[in-house]
């Protein structure tokens, strides 16, 4: 036999939100920290992803869906890190420095399948 208990403070909501939150984490399939093997620096990726938000949110996108923090593991060491979607991941590698070459590159490319989908100007 077992025993239910019922507990009035459990929320429909509460779980609608953790429901959208775990629906959510599943369209995560990137790490900012998948940039250092791009050539970016700790501090250009932080740089780059506080830029990638502002756009983000200036833009109204649900910030939330497209970007996580989460703690991983690098080099034996527990780093602070962010999931992110593929969206923003784009956003991320936009925004970073521009001296970069990837970074460059990534900009281009990016413009010339604009440019091809929408005609040139």
């Amino acid at each position: 036999m077992e025993i239910s208990i019922y507990n009035a403070d459990n929320k429909t909501v509460d779980s609608i939100a953790h429901f959208m939150d775990f629906y959510y984490s599943l369209r995560l399939k990137h790490l900012a920290s998948d940039l250092l093997d791009q050539g970016l620096s700790p501090k250009q990726i932080t740089e780059a992803v506080i830029k990638a938000m502002t756009v983000g949110k200036s833009a109204g996108l649900d910030i939330d869906q497209h970007f996580r923090p989460v703690f991983t593991g690098i080099q034996k060491q527990v780093v602070s890190d962010c999931k992110l979607s593929h969206l923003a991941y784009g956003l991320v590698l936009m925004n970073a420095d521009a001296e970069l070459s990837v970074v460059g590159g990534f900009q281009i490319s990016v413009l010339q399948e604009y440019i091809g989908h929408y005609g040139s100007f």
